[in-house]
């Protein structure tokens, strides 16, 4: 993206950093809807303030303090001041969290942060140098902080990821309902036919999905759709045939939801990961 209105942001892959995305950004206007992430998110906030809204509760994250949202986690994010803010975030894979946590931390089990937010003015600041490190291509400094950072959060604000809550009534129908929208990413049912089709009233199916997932099915699909973008756009996949091909009427469409939820156009996403 480019600096109008002081807004930038570059989201990027560093190739010796494999089951790691990095963004770097300044946002001041942009607002990200409700959306989860298949894998961690760790971030540094360097200047002004981040609003996080997460399930039952908003965080305000300003310099020197560091957001942790574990995967599959439904939140939104804008800014917190009239001047935006900025961060250096980290997303790293499961399998890399996991890897850390065996080799480096007690924890057993699937790992996951027990805190949203902590002030720690030392682990943001690596943050900030994993970052420098890869723009560098200093591959050893770069690796190195990360395990370094990700031990470190886990080590201060890690366990083990917890059990499912108990399972309500309408559980099993909102999984089910999204093994179908899954499946049928570029073609859903409407809620009414999703609703028949699984034996419950659009109302009920609404609700229980909404319990299950943190958001109401046409919300959770567009971020299904725009993480199904991502992959193909990493492969190389030119915006106009991804967009298509995940369920987006036209590219329009997919730059649309995609810029909101990513946080820099898909075209600019490809690009970083085809050079």
């Amino acid at each position: 993206m480019g600096r109008d209105g002081g807004e930038w942001a570059r989201h990027w892959q560093y190739p010796e950093l494999p089951g790691l995305d990095l963004l770097r950004a300044h946002y001041v206007r942009h607002t990200f809807p409700r959306h989860t992430h298949d894998g961690y998110v760790i971030a540094a906030v360097t200047c002004g303030i981040e609003e996080i809204g997460l399930p039952g509760a908003t965080e305000r994250a300003g310099p020197g303090s560091v957001v942790l949202i574990n995967p599959e986690v439904p939140h939104t994010a804008r800014a917190g001041t009239p001047g935006g803010w900025a961060y250096s975030t980290l997303y790293p894979a499961p399998d890399l969290v996991a890897e850390v946590a065996a080799d480096l931390t007690t924890l057993r089990g699937t790992p996951a942060f027990t805190d949203t937010l902590v002030m720690d003015a030392e682990g943001a600041r690596l943050i900030t140098e994993i970052h420098r490190a890869a723009e560098l291509g200093n591959a050893l400094a770069a690796d190195s902080l990360l395990r370094i950072v990700v031990a470190r959060m886990l080590r201060g604000h890690g366990g083990a990821l917890p059990g499912r809550p108990a399972a309500g009534a309408g559980t099993g129908t909102a999984e089910r309902a999204r093994a179908v929208l899954e499946d049928r990413l570029a073609d859903p049912p409407s809620l009414e036919q999703l609703a028949a089709q699984l034996g419950t009233s659009p109302f009920a199916l609404l609700r229980a999905f909404r319990e299950r997932y943190g958001m109401p099915p046409h919300t959770w699909l567009t971020d299904a759709r725009v993480r199904r973008a991502r992959l193909l756009l990493g492969e190389g996949t030119p915006p106009a045939v991804a967009a298509v091909a995940v369920g987006f009427t036209d590219q329009p469409h997919l730059n649309r939801h995609f810029t909101r939820i990513v946080g820099v156009p898909p075209g600019a996403y490809r690009r970083e990961r085809t050079r």
